[in-house]
């Protein structure tokens, strides 16, 4: 593919196809998305995919398979192999107790084409790859067009001085016709362009005449057209210039040969800015550990990550990557968790402590419990979630396929106008003037730049959200957020740290402080609810020993009753004090003020008597405040949504600034707020969630963020997952979009633009006037430069920092 028409054919042809529900196909990555049903097949869309003009890339893997005893083996086993996603073909050979399998690239893996016959009862091992991977064939690609280019510089070079150096040293021209002749000069330039259009050029040919023959012309057919009419009127000029009309005859062969070789510097530039534009992804692949020490049969062995499974112990030494994720079942150490939380210090492990893969231990040494391998660890999730976000398609792009797919034909049509009016009205020499003209407008109009103004962004904006610890899941959440107008906000867990915490102790006067807590948190001791842990927490961080009490009672609804080393404890509610008739005159005031400052008062009754009052409340995180300060600084309207009571939410509302709440709402009840938020809303409504209870309302929004400490429910209901625990994510996210979005905007402009003002110019709208004509090298030259213009652009965003909150 190059260029936005061929996307909307290769579009075109997979949506003709009984079984596929949608297809969406992404330039800048050179990748397709494809939503079918049961009755399709992977062999459909390649063959579909060939038809059309467009292989699919397809690479083939070897493995070992063991258990083949006879032919009915081998069927079951192709059978098993075939029925694969992705699986283009597969054969199984007995006697070498192996199997190659040929499969589309990107859409299964290795890994999962060796589950499928080790599935059937015929364990696989990798033997060999035969084809290399994505950034080798990459790589492979931009060396091959730098050799095609050197090469074609390297013969166009002299055509080119030979016909224009005199525009640049005077004497040239005079100098070849009495060195070498004129004619003789024009044999040269034929042999020499010949080898130019037949070598280096002649994949313009092979791709672009078959395209435009089966009425689906791109721009390889813009580009042999022009090249051929520049060519074959410099033939007839050269070889019987009696068939032209006189006065007319001149060659064009430096048009012919330095256009293959702009275009090739184009292409070459191109290739190497959409290498960079998948750097993100490759980074991520490169956290990897290579391999890891398992243990297996009583010994510790070097074993590569592929070949770990589930359960397998392995031991990570001090300063080494984690291979898999998993849980630790001895030794003590802090690791850096970095790259997946943000979080620049790293994490206390220890025995039953979860490790993420990738991960860096630190000075201790662990032994971990493989809980998740292959693709199943966070972090091929991550690399999964990336590449399915670049290959989206935005509903901007949507606009763009569709001018941009009638757009080759619209170039042809005009350049045989221009040829056309020229004959009719321009000036002597005619035929050359047309000629130069038609073939101008045939090669500047290349739709090259349109079709990479959004993939490229989109790529580039979705990989550097990734390095800032936001995963776009679904890419079109790039544009929503853009759009968004509302952020309703979860409270716990979200805007708070999402666990209780003892905050204030008031005592009647003549009580010690630290006696009372003592007796409270030994009340509390038996107690599983999370109030009565941040009580006895708090009283553990003071050095606390707890004595059990002798009694204790769970009153539902309440509080707790005990008797702690001989003293009848009471702790709940005023409504426990009120129904033991115990007196609150003395603490009820500091209550209600505690209570105005979002806190959940408690009262304390020892013996009979009121002795104080506590509170806990769930603390807001360090970075709430700013954070909702910045959403509000880019014009987001911000609402916190929670079940407390409307006084605890409008404190906590009044203490972060946020611009409106919506309290007392049960966990069912998320979505019909947002439902009515929604009504009000100007723009899309975003919605930032962590627990289980928020996937609803998460999947409810336009837009959904999940916190990523969050659980995997709530993640899974997500378009956009952020690593790390705080709303920076969300500012960042936010960021990215309007970057990303603004680039876009940027490149479509210049795309569009480009053709606009430049058509006209190349058809000679401006030479009545005493404008120039443009020359097909300039044309070329203007191409190449515009679609190298639209990846630099894109480029850029690899460098935004994380917003500043």
């Amino acid at each position: 593919m190059s260029c936005a028409s061929c996307v909307g054919r290769v579009e075109k042809a997979l949506k003709s196809i009984s079984g596929v529900i949608s297809a969406s196909v992404n330039l800048a990555n050179e990748s397709v998305q494809v939503n079918y049903d049961e009755t399709l097949s992977a062999k459909d869309v390649a063959s579909a995919l060939k038809l059309a003009g467009y292989p699919a890339v397809s690479e083939s893997i070897t493995f070992a398979v063991t258990n083949l005893n006879c032919a009915s083996c081998v069927g079951r086993a192709e059978k098993a192999l075939r029925a694969g996603a992705g699986v283009l073909e597969a054969n199984v050979n007995l006697a070498t107790e192996s199997a190659t399998v040929r499969y589309a690239a990107g859409a299964t893996t290795p890994s999962e084409i060796a589950d499928l016959v080790t599935a059937a009862g015929y364990p696989a091992t990798l033997e060999k790859e035969v084809l290399t991977d994505k950034v080798d064939r990459k790589a492979d690609e931009v060396r091959l067009l730098k050799n095609r280019t050197l090469f074609a510089a390297a013969l166009a070079l002299p055509v080119f001085l030979i016909e224009m150096g005199s525009h640049f040293i005077p004497g040239v021209h005079m100098f070849v016709s009495n060195s070498i002749g004129l004619q003789n000069s024009y044999y040269l330039q034929f042999v020499l362009t010949t080898l130019v259009l037949l070598g280096p050029g002649r994949q313009f040919y092979t791709k672009g005449f078959p395209s435009l023959f089966k009425g689906a012309p791109d721009m390889n057919s813009l580009v042999a057209l022009g090249t051929a009419a520049a060519y074959v009127f410099s033939l007839v000029s050269t070889f019987a210039p009696q068939l032209l009309p006189a006065g007319t005859t001149n060659v064009y062969y430096e048009a012919a040969a330095v256009i293959v070789l702009l275009i090739l510097l184009g292409r070459f530039l191109e290739a190497r800015a959409k290498g960079r534009t998948g750097e993100a992804i490759q980074k991520l692949i490169g956290m990897q550990a290579k391999t890891a020490r398992v243990e297996r049969d009583g010994a510790t062995v070097m074993v590569p990550i592929e070949e770990i499974v589930v359960g397998d112990v392995i031991q990570v030494r001090p300063g080494e990557k984690l291979a898999v994720d998993g849980t630790v079942v001895s030794g003590t150490s802090f690791v850096d968790e970095s790259m997946i939380t943000g979080e620049p210090i790293p994490a206390e492990k220890a025995l039953g402590d979860t490790v993420v893969g990738a991960t860096i231990n630190g000075t201790g040494t662990l032994s971990i419990k493989a809980g998740k391998v292959g693709s199943d660890t966070v972090l091929s999730q991550i690399i999964q979630m990336v590449e399915q976000a670049q290959g989206a398609k935005l509903p901007i792009q949507g606009l763009v396929d569709k001018i941009t797919f009638r757009f080759v034909p619209a170039v042809i049509i005009s350049a045989l106008l221009t040829v056309g009016v020229w004959v009719l009205f321009g000036p002597d020499p005619v035929l050359s003037m047309a000629l130069v003209a038609g073939v101008a407008v045939l090669i500047i109009a290349c739709p090259c730049a349109m079709g990479l103004a959004t993939p490229t962004s989109i790529m580039v904006g979705t990989g550097r959200a990734a390095e800032l610890g936001v995963l776009f899941r679904k890419g079109d959440a790039l544009q929503m957020l853009q759009e968004t107008g509302t952020v309703a906000l979860d409270k716990t867990g979200t805007l708070t740290a999402g666990r209780p915490e003892l905050t204030d102790i008031i005592t009647c006067e003549g009580l010690d402080e630290n006696d009372v807590l003592h007796l409270v948190a030994a009340a509390e001791h038996s107690s599983e609810h999370p109030i009565a842990s941040a009580i006895v927490k708090a009283a553990e961080k003071r050095g606390m020993t707890l004595p059990r009490p002798d009694k204790f009672n769970s009153l539902t609804g309440f509080g707790v009753s005990a008797v702690v080393q001989g003293h009848d404890v009471l702790v709940g509610a005023d409504r426990l004090m009120q129904r033991e008739g115990i007196n609150l005159e003395q603490l009820s005031g500091k209550a209600s003020a505690l209570a105005t400052r979002g806190k959940t008062p408690l009262y304390v009754a020892i013996d009979g008597k009121i002795a104080a009052v506590i509170a806990v409340s769930d603390p807001i995180k360090e970075t709430s405040p700013h954070a909702i300060q910045t959403l509000q600084a880019l014009g987001l309207n911000i609402v916190m949504i929670t079940g407390d009571n409307q006084k605890t939410a409008n404190a906590i509302a009044n203490e972060l600034g946020i611009d409106s709440v919506v309290a007392e709402v049960l966990p069912e009840g998320k979505v019909r707020a947002l439902e009515d938020l929604r009504k009000s809303a100007s723009g899309k409504l975003a919605f930032v969630g962590d627990g289980i209870n928020d996937a609803p309302a998460l999947a409810a929004a336009d837009v959904g963020i999940a916190i990523g400490t969050g659980t995997d429910v709530a993640i899974e209901a997500a378009d956009v997952v952020l690593m790390a625990g705080d709303l920076n994510g969300v500012v960042n996210a936010f960021h990215i979009s309007q970057q990303t979005m603004r680039n876009i905007r940027q490149n479509l402009f210049w795309a569009f633009s480009y053709n606009t003002l430049l058509i006209p110019v190349a058809a000679g709208v401006l030479y009545p006037f005493g404008g120039p004509l443009l020359s097909p090298v300039l044309a070329a030259g203007a191409m190449a430069l515009s679609s190298v213009f639209v990846l630099t652009n894109a480029l850029r965003l690899r460098w935004v920092k994380a917003a500043t909150v």
